[in-house]
């Protein structure tokens, strides 16, 4: 155990984990040895025969259970960006002991009543505005965990957390292998007529590395798939399609039908134990939204108008293509038709989206422009991946503020999606590094050749980043906070507003070069670009509009509930929803719903729409205060990144802006008005 890297602190700048030390093997010990540290911590704390205060109570429980968050952000950003058969079955062994560990901490009657102590004469105790919101989270916390329960209780709880942790951890498992193994075998390189050479080259790359002849077409986790959109084999663009659907409902080992209907009902069922009428309602209680009414409210009021918006739209693609849209022509006829009504292609945009001048001349640029901040790569650091880029960052004064890895590529052993991670972060009352990773899923070519990026490849790269610039940012005491350690219903807007920068003219100037030519792109493409933003905004906001309410309808049924199909749930879910259009289909369905079922989003896919009404207000703040400018860049960094979760997200938000936000922006931007 001396020697497990795990358990020791790490040399490397900023901690970043000595990944090549790591097996393995060494992370149940690590787990273990560090679950017995952390509650060796704690019992310290309730042992404590003195009155409960902050500081004998709430400083040494934020101290405690250091391994085990190093521990487990090592392991978890290995299971979801690099796993591997034994990996899973770690992943599976730990999830239920890490539940069991969250649960004994948290449903501690003594510790709880130690909480409970300080929070009663928490106004007489006169602590800093950042001490007190501690206070006021852990009770809040604690009691919505089920403290408060009577011994009874607790045991079925912690039984139901049990197997829900084994359970989602399954339904990750099972969507990786059958998105692997659903991947598009063709042979004949003329059935991707329409896709570029760099694309092209992508799929002969990802057929080679599986040991097969031809081209492979790996699936994305959203319903879509970004070929659809460039593909001209009609009877290509339905095979991803039918593959990207067929995702949990085929029978055999990942089917994961049974791993919803369960993981919904356990759910249900743990609501109504911590006093909850479904489970929706007990996940919005922790949140800025507080009801699952005030999230139907918004859902309901943008649905209508979204779906109308759509129908419109797939009336002028029908008559581009001369036949019924469905689902797999859609991205397709919809770039046609954008073509024909703005003058815009943005597949012929990949060629000035070369991926390490969007990230060097673009992303970096923007984040230097506005907060100071510089980039240097650092070769002599591993990282956990040989695709992984190791960056330090730099504060203007020179000074390191930390790491920044990058992980650009597809692979077999990464789930699906983009996604941010946090491998460490400092506060002051640790200290500390602080080390963010940012995860994509962009086919890699062959090599030699440029990695060109879509339109929305690029958008996704700027959203990362404004996760990472979260974690590198947050500046506080207490690790509680840090970092984007936030709302999950507000965790999305700091990301939702670094997109923004994408198209700001002094940075697309900067960066979107021909890979070739190095010729600028077009100005009038970028005017033209703007002239259609509301473009297709029927289709995008139905579709998320349609898994954020599946979600939501998913997580407000009752305990006694008793569904048995979840197609039929689903089909009823969407029709009354009014979001039944077979040609639009929900960006995810209930089997591959990923941010639902595993991901930490239940009844909280909402959060994303929800976080855009701040983002599309914040930009109209920046566009009347600068624009691209240290000034405004820095207010926001003070009063929304830099405060992580130390304080209220809508009080953080009415501080930078000066009043609650408003929802004209979001109506205007996605042409609901």
């Amino acid at each position: 155990m001396t020697t497990n890297p795990l358990l020791s602190p790490s040399t490397l700048p900023h901690g970043l984990p000595p990944f090549s030390e790591i097996s393995d093997e060494q992370y149940v010990p690590a787990f273990e040895r560090a679950f017995a540290e952390q509650r060796e911590e704690v019992a310290a704390i309730t042992a404590d025969a003195d009155e409960p205060t902050f500081d004998n109570t709430f400083i040494p429980l934020e101290r405690s259970g250091q391994t085990l968050r190093h521990v487990a952000e090592v392991f978890f950003n290995k299971s979801s960006a690099d796993s591997n058969d034994d990996i899973s079955a770690i992943e599976e062994q730990v999830a239920p002991l890490l539940a069991e560990h969250e649960d004994a901490i948290s449903l501690d009657p003594l510790l709880y009543e130690r909480i409970r102590a300080v929070h009663e004469k928490l106004d007489d105790l006169g602590l800093d505005d950042e001490s007190r919101y501690l206070v006021v989270r852990y009770f809040e916390e604690f009691t919505l965990a089920g403290a408060g329960l009577g011994d009874e209780d607790k045991e079925r709880l912690k039984a139901l957390n049990s197997e829900l942790s084994t359970l989602t951890t399954r339904f990750e498992k099972n969507l990786l292998a059958d998105t692997n193994d659903l991947a598009v075998h063709i042979d004949d390189e003329s059935e991707l007529a329409g896709l570029e050479p760099a694309a092209v080259s992508a799929a002969a790359e990802a057929a080679r590395e599986r040991g097969l002849d031809g081209y492979l077409l790996t699936l994305v986790l959203p319903t879509g798939h970004p070929y659809l959109a460039r593909l001209t084999n009609r009877n290509v663009r339905e095979r991803v399609m039918t593959a990207s659907r067929a995702r949990g409902i085929r029978g055999g080992d990942f089917d994961t039908r049974d791993l919803v209907l369960r993981i919904t009902a356990l759910r249900a069922e743990r609501a109504r134990l911590l006093g909850f009428v479904n489970h929706a309602a007990y996940v919005t209680a922790g949140q800025t939204a507080k009801t699952p009414d005030a999230v139907a409210g918004m859902l309901s009021r943008l649905a209508p108008a979204a779906a109308a918006n759509a129908t419109s739209e797939k009336s002028d693609l029908r008559e581009s293509a001369g036949h019924d849209i469905e689902s797999w022509d859609w991205a397709l006829y919809s770039e046609r038709v954008r073509a024909a009504k703005y003058d815009v292609d943005t597949a012929a945009m990949r060629p000035y989206f070369e991926a390490e001048r969007v990230l060097r001349d673009g992303v970096f640029f923007a984040a230097n422009r506005l907060y100071g901040i510089g980039f240097q790569e650092r070769p002599d650091l591993t990282a956990y991946h040989p695709d992984v880029r190791v960056f330090e960052v730099f504060e203007s004064d020179g000074s390191s503020l930390g790491l920044f890895l990058f992980d650009l590529y597809t692979r077999d052993s990464k789930r699906g999606g983009a996604w941010m991670n946090d491998l460490g972060q400092h506060t002051r009352l640790l200290g500390g590094g602080t080390v963010v990773v940012n995860n994509h899923n962009v086919p890699k070519p062959a090599d030699g050749e440029p990695t060109l990026l879509t339109y929305d490849e690029v958008s996704t790269l700027f959203h990362e980043f404004g996760h990472a610039l979260h974690g590198l940012f947050g500046a506080t005491t207490y690790p509680k906070f840090a970092g984007t350690s936030v709302f999950r219903d507000f965790v999305e807007f700091p990301s939702q507003v670094n997109e923004m920068w994408m198209l700001w003219p002094e940075v697309l100037d900067n960066y979107a070069r021909h890979h070739v030519t190095g010729e600028r792109m077009p100005a009038e493409l970028v005017e033209r670009i703007h002239a259609s933003e509301a473009f297709n905004q029927g289709f995008l906001t139905s579709e998320y509009l349609a898994a954020a309410m599946l979600d939501q309808a998913w997580h407000r049924i009752d305990a006694d509930a008793d569904v048995t199909s979840v197609e039929d749930f689903e089909a009823a879910a969407l029709a009354d929803a009014g979001l039944n259009d077979t040609a639009v289909p929900p960006r995810y369905s209930s089997t591959y719903f990923a941010h639902t079922f595993s991901g930490g989003y239940d009844a909280g896919y909402y959060s994303y729409i929800w976080s855009e009404v701040l983002d599309a207000d914040t930009v109209e703040w920046f566009k009347e205060n600068g624009g691209l400018s240290r000034e405004a860049g820095e207010r926001f960094r003070a009063r929304l990144l830099g405060v992580g979760g130390s304080k209220d997200p809508l009080e953080a938000y009415r501080d930078f802006r000066g009043r609650d936000a408003v929802i004209e922006p979001l109506l205007r931007r996605r042409g609901l008005q």
